[in-house]
């Protein structure tokens, strides 16, 4: 004898709006009514949908705007773009031109100080510590005795010779950037050399201001602290105000940095110019990494420092080139990370919506030297 048992059955449905149209259900054996969960349903907050539109159309939304495509397919990308650019070779480059132009910017800028601020001290004093945060303690000697010994002799015609000096100098370091992130793009140099040279003097002189802009922030927060305390008499809210000046300081200074790597990832190399974005994901790795490379390179001198014991006076140099060798691999690496983003998504916008998206294992792009022209459409 076969015994049949009725199914149970969950009924899910609201019982203000659709309980006259199920009154059957409501009686049969085994049926269980659960009032329908409208709480997902809840229109979002005013307030947290109105700061989340604004961090979408603000310049926030371009620091971590993939276009679709993942964070490993990027990463993968990016480190085998990384080896056949040779990166660590233009990274050695960038370094010795850097160095080169280190010391005229020196010039220049003792000549300044010693003309203008030979009666300000603390300002002086303030610089020179700014340069402490960033340049290793080894190679930090080398770099102050320059700076001393001219600032010590500044003249108007040495402040005038070391202005052209240095901006000529650091325009050869920006040309080799040029060089470096056409290799990164996968582009050819179409520009002439003039043209090329008078946009790496023009990026230099925008840097240059930029970099005003950044000393002028750090001073102004350290100005602006020091006053809090002298008058600003309970101990608490002087504290609390000289944090705030050096927090909003630091702040416009590392958004100032961050415009300087945009500058020089947008008018460096030869491409078709594009919709602006002053931060991008590259431009933060590469400010990040720049900054724990060089932490990183401070400790392990202040353990390891055998270069002085090992080369001498000449060791000083040698960390300097070293550090001027990070601070080069850094920018290109930020430069391949933008480089992957876009290819990628040109990769996965000629595709189309419904094929797959890009992946780790597309072949490479062409690097610049075998880019060509594609081959014209035949007339009909």
């Amino acid at each position: 004898m076969i015994r049949c048992f009725p199914l149970r059955r969950r009924i899910i449905f609201d019982l203000g709006h659709q309980s006259h149209t199920l009154p059957h259900l409501s009686s049969e054996r085994g049926s269980q009514i659960i009032p329908a969960d409208h709480s997902l349903d809840k229109p979002p907050d005013p307030r947290q949908q109105r700061i989340w539109d604004y961090v979408s159309r603000s310049p926030l939304r371009s620091l971590w705007n993939l276009h679709g495509i993942s964070p490993r397919v990027i990463a993968k990308r990016t480190w085998r773009s990384f080896i056949d650019d040779s990166l660590l070779g233009h990274a050695a480059e960038l370094g010795f031109y850097f160095l080169f132009a280190l010391f005229p910017t020196l010039f220049s800028a003792s000549a300044l100080l010693g003309l203008a601020a030979r009666s300000a001290s603390t300002i002086y004093d303030r610089l020179l510590h700014y340069l402490s945060l960033v340049i290793p303690t080894s190679a930090l000697g080398i770099v102050l005795q320059t700076f001393n010994e001219t600032t010590a002799a500044a003249t108007s015609g040495k402040l005038t010779f070391g202005l052209i000096a240095s901006i000529w100098s650091a325009s050869v370091g920006i040309s080799a950037i040029q060089d470096s992130l056409n290799v990164v793009y996968k582009v050819h140099e179409t520009r002439s050399y003039f043209h090329a040279r008078i946009s790496a003097i023009g990026i230099t002189v925008v840097l240059s201001g930029i970099v005003t802009l950044i000393l002028t922030c750090m001073l102004g927060a350290d100005f602006f602290a020091a006053l809090a305390h002298r008058r600003i008499e309970q101990h608490f809210l002087a504290a609390l105000t000289s944090l705030l000046a050096r927090i909003v300081g630091w702040a416009t200074a590392a958004v100032l940095l961050a415009l300087s790597f945009a500058v020089i990832y947008y008018w460096a190399p030869g491409l078709q110019k594009t919709r602006w974005h002053w931060l991008t994901p590259g431009t933060s790795i590469a400010i990040l990494g720049w900054l724990l490379a060089s932490l990183m390179l401070r400790l392990y001198l202040h353990f390891f420092n055998f270069y002085s014991m090992t080369y001498g006076s000449l060791g000083a140099v040698i960390i300097l080139l070293m550090w001027f060798y990070i601070t080069g691999l850094s920018l290109l690496l930020g430069a391949e990370i933008n480089s992957e983003i876009e290819a990628a998504a040109v990769e996965k916008r000629l595709a189309g919506p419904s094929a797959a998206p890009p992946s780790a294992d597309s072949p490479p792009r062409a690097p610049a030297s075998t880019v060509s022209q594609p081959a014209p459409l035949p007339e009909s």
